[in-house]
């Protein structure tokens, strides 16, 4: 069940950016990536190695 928590919290997030794009005027997914994704990699990095550290 852990395993799943991680996807499904991105998956909730994006849908939830995509969404906010669809029906907020002036919202901008776009510029929120273009800002954001530095930190989005590192999250993801930080995950891939506790995930590696504790499985050993």
């Amino acid at each position: 069940m852990k395993s799943n928590f991680i996807p499904g919290i991105i998956l909730i997030v994006l849908g939830t950016l995509f969404l906010l794009d669809n029906l907020v005027p002036g919202f901008r997914i776009s510029t929120i990536i273009h800002t954001w994704w530095p930190v989005i990699l590192i999250a993801v990095g930080l995950n891939m190695l506790l995930r590696n550290s504790g499985s050993k």
